[in-house]
């Protein structure tokens, strides 16, 4: 049924609860995972910061986002389960659009990411790259919001 479940990190709680529900149901039905970061402006220091070099700023998210694929990999495959990465550079897109982009390559029979549940003013103002994807996946998506330490006991 889902073959390909693609899983979109960020490296927040919610992407980790995510993967650990992707692991679980790619072991299930025997599915390969393709792990997916997508790099955004957000993921950088302000590149106006005194005596800051902007190529050396852009290789350090690259290098902290490819350290957070390989750890989510080293998971995945610790479990047995085929894994492979893909690191996405959007300096100026949307994440929930190279998700999408990536789902539609790949292809994927499955979307799994992690949502923050935020509501009112504070979905508002920071968007929900969840809902878009939601909103706009070419397949089925899973999401996992994030349990706090009160709603596990």
């Amino acid at each position: 049924m889902y073959n390909s479940i693609l899983v979109a990190i960020d490296g927040s709680d919610a992407a980790k609860q995510a993967l650990t529900q992707a692991i679980d149901l790619a072991k299930s039905l025997g599915s390969r995972i393709r792990l997916v970061h997508v790099a955004t402006e957000s993921d950088a220091v302000p590149a106006d910061l005194p005596g800051s070099d902007i190529k050396d700023i852009l290789q350090q998210v690259r290098n902290t986002a490819t350290a957070l694929l390989a750890a989510a990999r080293d998971r995945v495959g610790a479990e047995a389960v085929a894994v492979e990465t893909r690191l996405v550079e959007a300096w100026s897109g949307q994440p929930g659009e190279e998700v999408i982009q990536q789902a539609r390559q790949w292809p994927a029979d499955l979307i799994v990411c992690g949502t923050h549940g935020r509501r009112g003013l504070r979905r508002i103002l920071m968007g929900s790259d969840a809902e878009f994807v939601v909103r706009h996946s070419p397949v089925p998506v899973l999401l996992v919001r994030t349990q706090t330490k009160q709603e596990l006991l």
